[in-house]
């Protein structure tokens, strides 16, 4: 049996299903969806650039296992930086990112984490089963650290790498984990050697099934309706644990909110006066604005920060009548001509209709901190702005078919019968992705030329969505 990695570790504390399957069923995982990857892809990109604050560090080669282990063991007597140490004892492998001599025998591990902030759950696991590991064969480790990005860092021509990292020394809270690594591990081992898939729903692995490689394995059983669904749900879990699944078995006195009374009717419910309180608010001119962005680990750009967001790509529909679009095509910064072309096309006059203000709100007011000859007009398209979200997520309108949720991929085909399934890019994230692969990865003219007809198509069809919205709220008040 392969041994027990630091991942797997990680993996199985936060899902023992996902452990067992992953050593005896793996076929049944299902891929990482393309953002994962791209983010997988940036975390290996950060790994790499946090290896130049050891220019003397020695790199050992992950091709070949057992090479990988025997390279390690012989460069540890060397007492250099080490990049990648492979240590494996007990049928256990760790591998720490960076080993750091300290005087005649010691040694600093640094783990390197593409985050911009420590995750005191999932990290320390890792950091804590390193430390386990390198101790159990014999390495003396001193302190450990935790490296991740700067959220505050901007970049000023090229990256300064001593400033693009912070490092935290995580050494006290990993030592408190040690005495329980040992049960962990031994716990995990029992679940990997399991004949069956272990009954993980029934344990607080999980504060809900959530959106994760093997939620069918977990919770594929549960009915269409139940109580995970509940809108702002802080006690389906306790509900669930005492053998309430089904939402209309929830007891009227446990139902937190008015929304959730609302669910548990399991009937489509309009609140005519509230929705026509709503829609009289907007201008006759309404402004369907919705925007696209990326982010980069590392920042590309001069004056922008890890993971900050760019936008890339607007579609604007005025009603009545008009469509509006703009897509930033180069390999350059795309925030200024965005800037530029929305300014153009937004009138000065309507509401600004968005689905969910918090995102574009947050984009306008880091554009106009980044440019503040724009200031102004941010201010202003911010006083015109009007969030469709909140008829939705104040369930003047709802529908069963939304499962609790507000999102306009739920609400859309709960209104009109329409989606996004059809569409070649179908979510924020792929649409992302097909921005940095068309302008910084390698494609074809042909392919670009797809990507970017998909592209306009995605960015339209959310404005268009929320016109056909507004639509049918007004039509339901008439």
């Amino acid at each position: 049996m392969k041994p027990l990695s630091k991942s797997d570790y990680t993996i199985g504390m936060e899902c023992p299903g996902h452990l067992w399957l992953k050593y005896n069923d793996k076929e049944k995982i299902p891929p990482h969806p393309p953002g994962v990857l791209k983010r997988f892809e940036q975390g290996t990109m950060v790994g790499q650039l946090a290896k130049k604050l050891f220019p003397d560090g020695v790199d050992i080669p992950e091709e070949d296992f057992k090479e990988n282990l025997e390279k390690s063991k012989e460069l540890l007597k060397e007492r250099k930086v080490l990049f990648e140490v492979a240590i494996q004892v007990d049928n256990l492998y760790g591998r720490a990112d960076i080993l750091v001599p300290i005087g005649k025998d010691e040694w600093d591990v640094i783990e390197v984490k593409s985050s911009t902030k420590v995750d005191k759950k999932k990290h320390y696991w890792d950091v804590s089963f390193q430390l386990y590991v390198y101790r159990k064969a014999g390495l003396k480790i001193r302190r450990c650290f935790l490296m991740h990005l700067n959220k505050e860092y901007v970049r000023d021509g090229e990256i300064e790498v001593e400033k693009l990292f912070a490092k935290e020394d995580i050494t006290a809270e990993v030592e408190k984990l040690q005495s329980e690594v040992p049960e962990n591990i031994e716990f995990l081992w029992e679940i990997v050697k399991s004949p069956k898939f272990p009954n993980t729903a029934e344990k607080n692995y999980c504060t809900l099934p959530k959106e994760c490689h093997v939620k069918e394995h977990c919770w594929g059983y549960l009915p269409e309706h139940h109580v995970f669904h509940l809108y702002n749900g802080r006690k389906n879990r306790e509900l669930y644990n005492e053998g309430i699944i089904h939402l209309h078995d929830v007891p009227d006195e446990r139902l937190s909110n008015p929304q959730q009374a609302i669910q548990k009717k399991g009937k489509v419910h309009i609140d005519k006066k509230q929705l026509k309180g709503w829609l009289i608010t907007l201008d006759k001119v309404e402004l369907h604005l919705d925007f696209e962005t990326c982010s980069f680990a590392i920042p590309k750009f001069d004056g922008t920060r890890p993971y900050q967001r760019l936008p890339f790509q607007f579609s604007l529909h005025v009603v009545p009548g008009e469509h509006f679009e703009y897509l930033h095509d180069g390999n350059d910064d795309p925030r200024p001509a965005f800037l530029k072309a929305l300014k153009e096309m937004l009138p000065v006059k309507g509401s600004v209709i968005v689905f969910s203000q918090g995102f574009e709100s947050s984009v306008l007011k880091e554009l106009a901190r980044d440019f503040p000859e724009y200031q102004d007009w941010v201010k202003n398209v911010l006083s015109r702005m009007v969030d469709l979200r909140v008829p939705f997520s104040k369930f003047w309108y709802y529908d069963p078919v939304q499962k609790g949720s507000a999102s306009i991929k739920k609400v859309l085909p709960a209104m009109t019968g329409k989606g996004y399934g059809e569409m070649a890019i179908s979510d924020g994230d792929c649409a992302s992705i097909a921005y940095l692969d068309m302008n910084f990865g390698e494609m074809s003219k042909s392919k670009k030329e797809q990507t970017r007809k998909d592209l306009l198509a995605y960015c339209e069809l959310d404005t268009e969505a929320m016109v056909w919205i507004v639509e049918k709220l007004k039509a339901l008040i008439d």
